[in-house]
């Protein structure tokens, strides 16, 4: 498997391919605070992009450690969308087509790597004190009915 090759994240040829993972431990759910452009400073799904000779998920797995330092397996795939942004010239600036899996929990001590600001579990009543990523709210919201208001 190659190591080491960035894809052309800015201004792409062609759509960059990424992974995520949904990890939930103890009612909480992995999330990291985006430390590059696109979703400077969002929270998220923790991911990044295929390296040329890994699968999508040996992928998901490497990002989830490399970003949080928790060691993950990955799932079935559950969720997949596009990021395409331009510039104030209405240049292609991003376009990346995410993929994201369910992880199930393996271990590690959560610390924030590569190119994550921060790395957090975060309960689902905690999600409002956090700018979390609207496609993450979606996804949580949508799946796993997390984050959302009690109606009992």
């Amino acid at each position: 498997m190659a190591k080491n090759i960035k894809p052309q994240k800015y201004y792409p040829q062609t759509p960059v391919l990424a992974v995520g993972a949904v990890v939930f431990k103890e009612d909480k759910v992995l999330l990291v605070k985006r430390g590059n452009a696109p979703a400077k400073g969002m929270w998220a799904i923790p991911g990044g992009c295929v390296q040329p000779g890994e699968t999508i998920k040996q992928a998901a797995e490497r990002e989830i450690l490399e970003e949080t330092g928790i060691i993950i397996k990955a799932g079935q795939q559950i969720y997949s969308f596009e990021v395409i942004e331009r510039d104030e010239t209405d240049k292609l600036k991003f376009h990346y087509y995410i993929v994201d899996f369910e992880g199930e929990y393996v271990g590690g001590k959560i610390k924030a790597g590569d190119d994550a600001d921060d790395a957090a579990w975060i309960s689902g009543d905690d999600l409002k004190h956090h700018n979390v990523n609207p496609k993450t709210l979606q996804l949580l919201s949508q799946k796993y009915n997390f984050g959302q208001p009690d109606k009992s």
